[in-house]
């Protein structure tokens, strides 16, 4: 039946609210209620932020929030996942807005949706799980470098007409508008930035018996805290910063209208490279994210399980985990649909998802009730927007960066092996100085070849002697035996090569029950020695074949081109085999 079998190689599309559905109480739409209000008061300065930094309005921030927020809860395959636009995409998103424009941007955001949704039909999800943890740290410390950078023009007030996206232009460019520094924007930043630490600090050490209400104190975002005194201190002393309404003219109170977007098909053949970034950047976040998610609801029953579940039988919580592939699909779908209605790249968000889970969210509701809170904030308060001072928002985005790298593995580097090092710091530099998918790509080379050469070195042959077997006493130059241990790859086959000019007068014999891969390579090497021990008159007898060396021998003709009796259980046979005159039958 091939087309049940070619149905299979696909992922069936069932969201994790279908999951959730059966068995959901109006005490789970409590925890969810109270949930997504909060992660939409999170959402509402970092959504604007990130469109800023990326060089869109503070709408699309939004709107992305909203829109894609919503189909990412409804359609993935997490139960506490929040999606929006995230700092990751800050640094290509301007790149891309730079060199391409608006149009096509929208046309990139939406190629990355099918990529996406692609990945996630063809169970590309668990792929992901297969780069390499120095190449995830490496670039996203570069983006949290980038990102830090890339604020310091608003956090000092600069007065530069546009942001260059290359490294070197960028610095050249802030050393250049050093002189117009704004006191007054600097003095609101720091204080911003001074009161967000401080609240992080303070939050989790308060305690109902040290002061009144400081239990509630601790739910509120740091964030909005931040926000609305540094709006309050612009607006009282009539600071002369810019804001959102100076800048660009405020936010629209009503729904994002759908647009086509006017572009040239001569251009879209370019952004082939730019939709793929932005796809695989959108994939590792959203499956770390929800690999982050996993672990924090660990300790919660699945919704709709039942007490079956709670006393260990029937679904688990194990089972309950995020389904990758599904992610996917829901993210590829998002991804597609948000830029024609003014949104931005979006993918799970980290710091989102973590509030949502420690808030007590249970299901994908959560999320959902997240993107209506902030359509109602959108429709109800947007002009209050206008007096945000973006110096606040540039403190907020460096606070963001700072918990978004992994500082701490540049400190303990000395721990690992020089590979590793080199990987994670050529991968951080490329993707500060030059470009993340350049990052990414010669991250992922140095990968496969530290791995290459690390399993290749695990590959040995050890020569059999007379101790372990007696038989083999006296018949040096007559029989000699090797076992082979690890992986025969093409990396590793000059081990099998060597022994072709070394081979003893009778026969040479290879114990490879040890032996856990051999690949084509592998399997075309033990073909030559075969060749070559029959053209000087040797008898090659292998032993011990199994599982996948004993498949692929079968299938690349290694077996047929010995006789039966030159393949062996064991090595004792082998070499009993070995020994026996030639005239014996």
């Amino acid at each position: 039946m091939p087309a049940a079998e070619s149905a299979r190689t696909l992922a069936a599309f069932r969201p994790k609210l279908l999951d959730t559905l059966p068995g959901y109480t109006r005490a789970h739409f409590s925890r969810d209620l109270g949930a997504g209000l909060t992660v939409g008061v999170v959402a509402l300065p970092l959504a604007m932020a990130f469109a800023i930094a990326s060089g869109l309005k503070p709408e699309a921030g939004l709107f992305t929030a909203i829109i894609a927020g919503f189909l990412i809860s409804a359609l993935g395959g997490s139960r506490v996942q929040i999606g929006g636009p995230a700092g990751a995409f800050i640094v290509i998103v301007y790149g891309i807005l730079e060199r391409y424009g608006l149009a096509n941007l929208i046309i990139a955001t939406a190629m990355s949706g099918l990529l996406l949704f692609l990945m996630g039909l063809f169970r590309l999800g668990t792929l992901i799980r297969f780069i390499p943890i120095a190449v995830v740290i490496g670039f996203t410390n570069g983006i949290a470098v980038l990102i830090m950078l890339s604020q310091v023009k608003d956090f000092l007030g600069l007065e530069l007409a546009s942001m260059p996206a290359s490294f070197f232009a960028l610095l050249q460019a802030l050393g250049g508008a050093l002189h117009t520094l704004n006191p007054a924007a600097l003095a609101l930043a720091l204080g911003t930035l001074a009161l967000l630490i401080a609240w992080q600090q303070a939050t989790p050490r308060l305690g109902p018996q040290k002061l009144p209400f400081s239990g509630k104190l601790s739910v509120v975002p740091g964030t909005i805290v931040a926000l609305a005194a540094a709006t309050a201190a612009s607006r009282l002393l009539d600071l002369p910063v810019e804001t959102i309404g100076s800048r660009f003219g405020g936010i629209p109170a009503s729904l994002p209208a759908f647009v086509w977007p006017d572009f040239s098909w001569n251009t879209v053949r370019f952004l082939l490279m730019p939709a793929l970034t932005l796809a695989l950047l959108g994939a590792i976040e959203s499956l770390l994210c929800a690999r982050i998610a996993d672990g924090l609801s660990a300790d919660r029953p699945p919704v709709g399980a039942g007490p079956a579940a709670r006393q260990g039988a029937g679904l688990s919580i194990t089972q309950d985990r995020h389904d990758p592939n599904q992610e996917l699909m829901a993210q590829g779908i998002a991804n597609f649909i948000t830029p024609f209605f003014g949104g931005m790249p979006a993918t799970g968000t980290i710091a989102r998802t973590v509030t949502n889970a420690k808030s007590g969210a249970v299901s994908p509701v959560a999320g959902m009730v997240h993107a209506l809170t902030l359509l109602a904030v959108v429709l109800v308060a947007a002009p209050l927007a206008r007096h945000i001072p973006l110096a606040a928002l540039a403190a907020i985005l460096v606070y963001v960066a700072w918990n978004m790298g992994e500082w701490r593995e540049f400190v303990q580097l000395r721990q690992y092996r020089l590979p590793y090092r080199l990987t994670l710091l050529a991968v951080f530099g490329l993707t500060v100085i030059v470009d993340l998918t350049v990052a990414v790509e010669v991250g992922l080379i140095a990968a496969c070849l530290t791995f290459i050469y690390r399993i290749s070195s695990l590959t040995r042959a050890e020569a059999v002697s007379a101790q372990d077997q007696p038989g083999l006493a006296g018949q040096d130059e007559q029989v000699r035996a090797w076992r082979l241990y690890g992986a025969l790859f093409f990396g590793a086959v000059k081990l099998v090569e060597d022994m072709e000019h070394r081979l003893p007068a009778r026969a040479l014999v290879l114990d490879l029950k040890n032996l856990i891969y051999v690949d084509s390579s592998g399997a075309d090497t033990l073909l030559d020695l075969a060749r070559g021990c029959q053209k000087h008159g040797v008898r090659l007898i292998l032993c011990g074949l199994q599982h996948q060396p004993l498949d692929i021998a079968r299938r690349s003709g290694l077996l047929a081109a010995l006789p039966a009796s030159d393949v062996c259980p064991d090595l004792a046979g082998g070499l009993a085999t070995a020994l026996r005159p030639a005239s014996a039958p």
